[in-house]
């Protein structure tokens, strides 16, 4: 196989997408970032939504890219968030708006589930953690404000395999983004028709659940005229954590990850799921993974409060000088919980963490420095506290974590989890999402036997460093 060979991976999060180029180069995976934009959602009919026509004309504008800088991809691969969809009609059109997870339109609708199911055997099914954003929640939401879109839908898309009908045609859905869902079995690893057809959700929207480095199409005549040249596209895994936890550098089986950006995916790979009773107790998630695998972990808010503050405050701080803020204000003893769900999408994060401080009795911070310092060190405690339940429920003392992610970045952060967990801590891969993408698509050209060899070759392809456990500045 010729080294030379280019793979482009469209990775989309919350806030930004990137066209990233990846290649093989004296055995080492190389990156080239091609193009960036921006996402973000828009209020539409009373929701919030995600802006589809903008993300698929980014999409479209970044593939140009390579064909002006002459970075020809031999295939592409789209990974985004998880748990959010399109319902299609007969003719392929979008039916209503694409209400995003962080919208309120779900509230409630775990007691509409609950008449059908408990929910304690609703996680001895599909093993995944209740929020109450999952897709089996925005389904019965669909279904109580616009049941005729769900007598009109042909087929169920998530957002990427969406992206990837645009391009080529071909609906296609994939296995690790709707396990997210809580619409999945997971001991079938198929879709739960049995759940679906309790919920009165129509199955005959959900096709064949397909595995990351199935091939989806070529792009189609209008596309490739579009953007200059034809090109496969190719299934990644395309749940964004999915693809994070392929790049973690490490096959060991004494290691946490914890996938760093806007949320904070921290766990284990385990090849049998956990949907006892215990876990749920705990609420661990069992999502799908590449090659069958479970991503046996729990979500947790993650650098969106960070995010959210740096826009209020008053400067545009450099990362140096939060930090710096933070180390300052070390003496703030205020520990809220970052689960709550008053940091899901508040007003303002500033005034949403004061809150919290004061609807349970603890000191509000009232300066930029204590508000970073309270949120950083209750990610530090919440990431600590789920290294003790993954412990405790396993049974098993995991002595490193893997920091991977653009929040891999974060020193301050990064050592408070090493001083928090009292753990060996490495940071990097910085792009794991995008490395996972292009490891799919390489590992269906045959460029790596398997996924232990692609991953010890993302361990001598990219900057790994073990954490220090001291705060110094």
């Amino acid at each position: 196989m010729a080294e030379s060979k280019f793979y482009l991976a469209i990775d989309i999060g919350a806030s930004s997408g990137r066209h990233i180029l990846g290649w093989l180069e004296n055995g080492k995976i190389r990156l080239e970032e091609l193009y960036r934009f921006e996402n973000k959602l828009v209020k539409k009919n009373g929701h919030l939504c995600w802006d589809l026509e903008h993300l698929f004309q980014e999409v479209v504008a970044g593939l140009k890219k390579c064909r002006e800088l002459e970075r020809i991809p031999a295939s592409i691969g789209i990974d985004t968030w998880g748990v959010d969809f399109v319902l299609l009609d007969k003719a392929g059109k979008v039916l209503g708006d694409t209400v995003a997870y962080r919208d309120s339109r779900t509230k409630g609708m775990d007691a509409e589930l609950g008449k059908v199911i408990e929910e304690k055997d609703l996680y001895a099914r599909n093993g995944i953690q209740k929020q109450l954003f999952n897709s089996i929640y925005q389904l019965l939401a669909i279904k109580q404000e616009h049941p005729e879109y769900l007598e009109q839908a042909e087929n169920f898309l998530m957002i990427p395999e969406f992206l990837n009908y645009r391009l080529t045609g071909v609906a296609m859905n994939e296995y690790t983004n709707a396990t997210t869902g809580q619409l999945v079995n997971a001991k079938t690893q198929d879709w739960d028709f049995e759940l679906l057809e309790k919920a009165g959700i129509p199955t005959k929207i959900f096709g064949k659940l397909n595995m990351p480095k199935t091939v989806v199409g070529e792009f189609s005549e209008e596309i490739s005229q579009a953007v200059g040249y034809k090109a496969e596209v190719v299934l990644p895994a395309t749940h964004d954590t999915g693809s994070a936890v392929m790049a973690v550098p490490t096959s060991s089986e004494s290691a946490i990850y914890l996938s760093s950006g806007t949320w904070s995916l921290m766990g284990i790979e385990r090849l049998i799921p956990d949907c006892t009773e215990k876990s749920r107790a705990y609420n661990f998630t069992n999502e799908g993974g590449y090659h069958h695998r479970y991503r046996f972990l729990k979500n947790i808010m993650g650098m969106w409060m960070m995010q959210s503050l740096r826009k209020e405050f008053r400067h545009k701080y450099t990362f140096e000088e939060l930090y710096q803020l933070a180390y300052i204000a070390r003496y703030f003893t205020s520990v809220v919980n970052v689960n709550d769900e008053r940091f899901l999408a508040p007003d303002s994060m500033a005034e949403a963490v004061r809150s919290y401080c004061r609807d349970h009795g603890l000191e509000v911070p009232e300066t930029e420095g204590e508000l970073l310092y309270c949120v950083y060190m209750s990610l530090a405690r919440c990431y600590a506290q789920t290294v003790a339940e993954i412990e405790e429920v396993t049974g098993k003392t995991y002595d490193t974590i893997h920091v991977v992610g653009g929040g891999c970045q974060d020193r301050f952060l990064n050592a408070l989890i090493a001083t928090e967990t009292g753990k060996r801590v490495f940071a990097g891969p910085i792009e794991a999402t995008a490395v996972g993408n292009l490891m799919a698509q390489m590992l269906k050209d045959g460029v790596f036997a398997d996924l232990d060899e692609a991953r010890k070759v993302v361990a001598k392809s990219f900057d790994v460093k073990e954490v220090e456990g001291k705060l110094v500045f």
